[in-house]
C-alpha cells in the first residue's frame, strides 16, 4: 500500500465516512485510502466501500460497513464497490436478486446480455442492472474502474415464477 496503486495498477480508492458526535452534530468518522484487491479469477481487483444490513439502512447502526461480512450482494441489504476490470478480461455470466447501479469512472466496459446482445459503456456512464443475465468484458487495453452499489430486491417474476439466481461466486 505504501506504492499509492491498487493491485489492478489504478490509484487508491479514498472513502470519507461521516456520523454523529454525543450532540447529534455532524461528524467526520473516519477517512481512509484503500487498494483494490485481485479476487482470485484474477479478471477484476475489487474493494467493498460500505454495506449495510437492512434497506432501507438504519443509519444508528455504528458498524463500519467496509466489516460487514458481504458476498456479491448482501442478502437484506445494500454494498458499495470499486471495481477495476482488468483489460482483455470478462466476468461470468452471472444475475443476481438485487438492483445494481454501475457508474464507470475510468475506462469503459461491455455489457453482455444472456442473447449475446451488447454495449459499450463509457467514462461517466451510468447502468442500471435489473436482476438480468449478464457478463461484463473489458476488450480494452486500458483497466476499467467502475462504482457499483449493489441493492437487495426480489427475484424478477417471469410468468409469475421467479428466476433463479445465477452468482458468479457459484461457478
Amino acid at each position: 500500500m505504501t506504492s499509492g496503486v491498487s493491485e489492478s495498477g489504478l490509484p487508491l480508492v479514498q472513502r470519507v465516512v461521516t456520523g454523529h458526535d454525543e450532540n447529534g452534530r455532524a461528524r467526520f468518522k473516519s477517512e481512509d485510502l484503500s487498494p483494490t484487491r485481485l479476487i482470485p479469477s484474477g479478471d477484476a481487483a475489487m474493494l467493498t466501500m460500505w454495506t449495510t444490513a437492512t434497506v432501507p439502512a438504519d443509519n444508528n447502526d455504528e458498524t463500519d460497513g467496509r466489516e460487514r461480512d458481504a458476498g456479491l450482494t448482501l442478502n437484506g441489504g445494500s454494498v458499495i464497490r470499486i471495481c477495476d476490470m482488468l483489460p482483455h478480461q470478462e466476468s461470468p455470466m452471472h444475475r443476481t436478486n438485487s438492483i445494481d447501479y454501475g457508474i464507470v469512472l475510468k475506462g469503459e466496459i461491455e455489457l453482455e446480455l444472456e442473447d449475446g446482445v451488447k454495449t459499450t459503456v463509457r467514462e461517466g456512464g451510468v447502468i442500471v442492472q435489473r436482476g438480468t443475465n449478464h457478463l461484463w468484458r473489458n476488450a480494452t487495453d486500458e483497466v476499467c474502474r467502475i462504482a457499483f452499489i449493489l441493492i437487495e430486491a426480489p427475484a424478477y417474476l417471469h410468468n409469475g415464477q421467479p428466476l433463479a439466481e445465477d452468482r458468479p461466486e457459484n461457478k
